[in-house]
């Protein structure tokens, strides 16, 4: 077995060559998605991992794993469009480069501080039970951006979309990597 970081820098590489080349080919025409927007994509690739997982079959030729790396790169999207909420509505390949490393840079950090505390639990969970924390927290995002930002004890938005990109990297790992399922 890998070290974690090894396995997570895997992916990550993996997901941010695939966020560049989209980024060519469409330029940043996401940006013009409200956030509420983006929690809808990802719940929507959500959902279908947890159908195909729960039938055990699926009729459209993208797997499991592309939907876990668009979660990642949605996800990060989400965390771009906090930081950058009213300015720039486009930028170069290199600006979006670089900003989707400042994301995944922090999103790192908290996942290396989290696994030193729960001791990399996380290995020994399903994917199908990761992939439903991937939806709960959706639902939760939902709820504040419902209520307009607005909670009382919990965090906001961006540890949610952080999270998830931890878990589905998680369930990347779980299954080999990048392998179709």
């Amino acid at each position: 077995m890998k070290p974690t970081e090894t396995e997570y820098e895997e992916i990550l590489a993996y997901c941010r060559d695939l966020f560049a080349k989209k980024n060519q080919d469409y330029g940043t025409s996401w940006r013009i998605l409200r956030l509420p927007s983006i929690t809808d994509q990802i719940f929507i690739k959500a959902q279908r991992i947890r159908t195909i997982q729960d039938k055990g079959s699926q009729k459209v030729e993208d797997g499991i794993t592309e939907e876990f790396v668009g979660i990642i790169n949605y996800c990060v999207m989400a965390l771009i469009q906090i930081s950058w909420q009213g300015r720039n509505s486009e930028f170069d390949l290199d600006k979006i480069t670089e900003l989707y490393e400042e994301q995944i840079q922090e999103v790192k950090v908290l996942l290396f501080s989290k696994n030193h505390d729960y001791g990399e639990a996380w290995r020994d969970m399903r994917v199908s039970s990761m992939t439903d924390i991937i939806l709960m927290k959706l639902l939760r995002i939902k709820q504040i951006e419902d209520n307009e930002g607005v909670t009382l004890v919990s965090e906001g938005v961006k540890s949610g979309y952080q999270d998830m990109i931890n878990y589905a990297v998680f369930c990347l790992i779980k299954s080999n990597g990048l392998q179709t399922n």
